[in-house]
């Protein structure tokens, strides 16, 4: 997991000049409310990472795919390309 975080910290956070922990990224993509406080991060896992990675995080993280499906179509409503967590 400690890869596959490290690469997800980086690119979620550096844009932002953020940084977030892996349970904070977990928290912001799978609870919409955290979300609104770390948006940047949070979109920049959607539209960032590799769908390979983001399978990967939520799997290891353990999170419930359906509340990262919710937050992954919220951010969906905002941005004009498909989003992979969305399906």
């Amino acid at each position: 997991m400690v890869q596959v975080a490290s690469k997800i910290l980086g690119t979620v956070n550096a844009p932002y000049d953020a940084d977030l922990s892996a349970c904070q990224l977990a928290a912001a993509i799978s609870d919409i409310e955290v979300a609104q406080f770390v948006m940047g991060p949070a979109f920049s896992f959607f539209s960032e990472v590799s769908p390979h990675l983001q399978t990967s995080f939520v799997s290891e993280l353990e999170l419930p795919y359906d509340k990262v499906q919710v937050v992954a179509k919220h951010f969906q409503t905002l941005c004009p390309f498909p989003l992979a967590l969305v399906a």
